[in-house]
């Protein structure tokens, strides 16, 4: 047995019993830093209030825009102008629910159902290729009246097999085909799905997620390098070699010239933002959604925040995304054990990113790319699924003791004691 296998030994016999089960399962010297990491030791912290404050105001900003930005369209087509705001409080009670469970739920077992979740939304992801399609594209499966997205459930399951990889890799990362490769592999065929349906937006938050969180890992600046230089060449296929991606290009560099087709849904966000100015035109006081603007209530929900709040809206928009974003940096700093830290860092990472490409688009600073933005898009199964996200943040950043474990750990605690008692006499 080497040096450091003997340390490892010595170190897990005071190991919680709840670590030593996972420790086993690390290599050598991810074993040390596992036992090194002072999980045990750590105080429960109270819910993240800070959080809970930003995703309640987000919810709230999103319902109150989205009533706005869809009246006007139900009361035409549904002869009820809060069809969308009914259906849209409908899916935030279910989020509720989504992330209560969230965040009383032991995060840790996730480990174990990282591979039939992985395989389950491949699955769902392919069956969704076998629907109908919709507005072009094969992103969602019909459950009766309602619609379920696939996608999002495919994130949480590459979140967590992402964090219980790296976890359990930990001196492995730096590896290229141990630790760079097989994430990429798995990334890669979701990916491939995702494009298929087409969703290239959903694709491209998917893989820099993945590329962001084996850089945090440690994974070397070359691989990813190679990574996105490799990358290059079949981005560059996939919008020459389709025509309408490539005019969605061309729009966004030129929307004036394609202002009646693909550049159309840009041009009327630039006009409603622009035209809110500072302060907005007040509640209920927006033009462009008045079926001028399809979609608002989707993708471009920023739109109609800026048309009615102005810049100051959009301003508290993204700041609240900001604390957020910090808040759950500092739920992942501060987790109680690696799997934990890594989940928590993807997730937020995942609500960066996708409220980045949002508001980018609606800004004309990226192509349009089909992403909604985070807890103020309309949407049901993304809003559900993202609200579950939130409530494993509330969960990681509260690092919750086990109870039944501290238990064992005290019942084997004067057994231990006895034991060494009786060495010393018999010495």
């Amino acid at each position: 047995m080497s040096v450091l296998q003997q340390l490892v030994e010595r170190v897990k016999a005071v190991r919680p019993p709840w670590r030593r089960h996972d420790d086993e399962k690390l290599p050598a010297a991810a074993q040390l830093v596992a036992v090194q990491h002072p999980s045990a030791t750590l105080p429960e912290r109270p819910y993240d209030l800070w959080l809970l404050a930003v995703v309640l105001g987000l919810l709230g900003i999103g319902t109150i825009e989205i009533y706005s930005a869809t009246a006007a369209d139900a009361l035409v087509h549904y002869g009820d102008s809060s069809h969308y705001l009914e259906r849209q409080i409908g899916y935030v009670l279910c989020g509720a629910v989504g992330m209560w469970v969230g965040s009383g739920i032991d995060y840790r077992k996730l480990k174990s159902w990282t591979y039939p979740m992985l395989f389950g939304s491949l699955f769902l992801l392919a069956v969704a290729l076998a629907m109908h399609s919709k507005n072009g594209a094969k992103r969602w499966i019909p459950l009766g009246p309602l619609t379920f997205q696939p996608v999002e459930v495919a994130k949480l399951a590459l979140v967590t097999y992402m964090a219980s990889s790296l976890g359990r890799k930990a001196d492995q990362v730096k590896t290229f085909t141990i630790g760079f490769v097989p994430h990429l592999v798995v990334c890669g065929v979701m990916m491939a799905l995702l494009l298929k349906q087409p969703d290239l937006g959903s694709s491209l938050v998917l893989g820099a997620t993945t590329l962001g969180m084996l850089f945090m890992a440690g994974a070397r600046i070359s691989y990813i390098t190679v990574a996105v230089l490799g990358a290059a060449p079949v981005a560059y296929h996939l919008v020459v070699g389709t025509p309408w991606r490539l005019q969605r290009i061309l729009a966004y560099f030129n929307p004036e010239a394609f202002a009646n087709k693909e550049g159309y849904q840009g041009v009327q966000a630039l006009t409603a933002v622009g035209s809110g100015k500072l302060t907005g035109l007040g509640l209920g006081g927006g033009h462009q959604t008045l079926g001028f603007m399809p979609e608002a209530h989707n993708d471009f929900i920023i739109a109609p925040i800026g048309e009615e709040l102005g810049w100051i809206g959009i301003a508290i928009v993204l700041a609240l995304f900001g604390i957020l974003i910090w808040r759950g940096l500092r739920a992942a700093l501060g987790a109680r054990d690696v799997f934990g830290g890594y989940l928590a860092f993807g997730i937020t990472l995942l609500f960066g990113l996708q409220a980045l490409f949002n508001v980018g688009v609606v800004l004309g600073i990226v192509p349009n790319k089909g992403i909604t933005l985070p807890l103020v898009s309309y949407g049901g199964s993304s809003l559900i699924v993202t609200m579950f996200l939130v409530g494993l943040l509330f969960n990681v950043g509260r690092r919750p003791e086990r109870k039944a474990a501290e238990r064992e750990l005290a019942q084997r605690e004067p057994v231990r004691k006895k034991r060494v008692r009786v060495r010393v006499l018999a010495a």
